[in-house]
């Protein structure tokens, strides 16, 4: 069974970069040679991978993806971090 993972990067600039794979290792050292030249971490490196998920289904990694591209930059720290029973709150709008 094939596995595919969703991973977040942390920048130099210190902003985060969330992306879909099914090579790991691999898609990480081209972010770190700077193999895509047209890429948002190109002019970022180095990157350091700070949080990944396994997933066995592409259609569920690729949703994965698209959420947490969405999320505030606080709502990702707390997934980084292991913090997930912040996660909720996090989603809630300041009135």
């Amino acid at each position: 069974m094939k596995t595919y993972y969703v991973y977040i990067l942390e920048c130099l600039d210190k902003s985060y970069y969330t992306g879909f794979t099914s090579k790991l290792h691999t898609r990480i050292l081209e972010h770190q040679t700077g193999k895509h030249p047209e890429s948002y971490t190109h002019k970022r490196r180095p990157v350091k991978l700070v949080y990944y998920a396994k997933f066995t289904d592409p259609n569920h990694a690729i949703e994965s993806e698209k959420q947490i591209k969405k999320w505030s930059r606080a709502k990702k720290e707390a997934l980084i971090n292991n913090e997930y029973k912040n996660l909720p709150n996090l989603s809630k709008k300041k009135f």
